[in-house]
């Protein structure tokens, strides 16, 4: 029987990150993706909506949205399905962020603060387990500006053993990838925060309220993996059923260019003596 939480559902991943008492989670992790980079001493977390520039637009809404204490952006994002733009979708959120930083009046000169997109992906898109974004000359590939960073994570190709996890980045992608087949959470003598991970995660601790939502988002998901398997099958029996009619006429016209009767024709293809006449 399962134990914990599965961080790729909506509730879990904020009941794990986007919490006031769990923010300690965020910056523990924030900080080991960043490590020897920087690092984040507080955060703060924020509306996770965004309202549009004019009426009608799309409103931003994400997983997890804070603020560093030097007033960093940074927006964490679960994604559980396959979304053909979901770069896209990416790039929207973190332009929208800084757009947001506008001020009205002359005086303001476009200081920018930094925002960070960490992306958790529970498929491939780039091919790896990371990849890093930056705004880089073309030619030199030299960082340009600091202002704008996405950060791709793909579990799918987290593989290693509890025993090769080094680093506490790689500690926290093996609990996320592995959370539900865990009996407990390893590594809390290497770090405290997973201490509290492991209370967090447990189903048991769940509120009657936290439990139903959790529930509803396994459901939701597994009914629209469901439409989506169903639209892929009727999508391949519509291509069989697409090439087979032009092989049918593409065989009908090289008899007719023989000279062969629109009866025989219509006999051996399948297809009507009126839909060769018109070949």
């Amino acid at each position: 029987m399962t134990r914990f939480i599965d961080p790729v559902y909506d509730t879990a991943f904020k009941l794990i990150f986007g919490q006031e008492n769990s923010k300690d989670l965020l910056l523990d992790f924030l900080n080991a993706l960043l490590a020897g980079e920087k690092k984040i001493k507080e955060i703060r977390l924020t509306d996770k909506e965004r309202m549009p520039f004019y009426n009608g637009g799309r409103k931003g809404i994400y997983d997890i949205a804070c603020l560093s204490e030097k007033g960093e952006h940074f927006i964490v994002e679960m994604q559980n399905i396959r979304q053909e733009y979901f770069f896209d979708r990416a790039l929207y959120y973190l332009s929208q962020t800084i757009a947001n930083q506008g001020e009205k009046g002359t005086e303001w000169e476009f200081d920018l603060k930094a925002v960070y997109g960490v992306f958790f992906l529970n498929f491939p898109l780039h091919g790896k387990l990371r990849t890093d974004g930056i705004i880089a000359d073309r030619d030199t590939h030299e960082q340009i500006s600091d202002k704008q960073r996405f950060i791709f994570i793909e579990l799918p190709f987290f593989t290693k053993k509890e025993s090769e996890c080094k680093t506490n980045v790689e500690q926290w992608l093996y609990i996320l990838r592995n959370m539900t087949t865990l009996e407990k959470i390893p590594f809390k003598d290497r770090n405290p925060v997973f201490e509290k991970l492991e209370r967090i995660t447990d189903l048991a601790s769940l509120s009657k309220e936290e439990r139903q939502r959790y529930d509803a988002d396994i459901r939701m998901y597994r009914d629209r993996l469901a439409q989506m398997n169903t639209a892929k099958r009727d999508g391949r029996k519509e291509g069989k059923k697409e090439g087979k009619k032009e092989a049918q006429t593409e065989i009908a016209r090289n008899l007719k260019t023989k000279g062969l009767s629109a009866d025989f024709i219509a006999e051996t293809t399948g297809l009507s003596v009126e839909e060769i006449d018109k070949l």
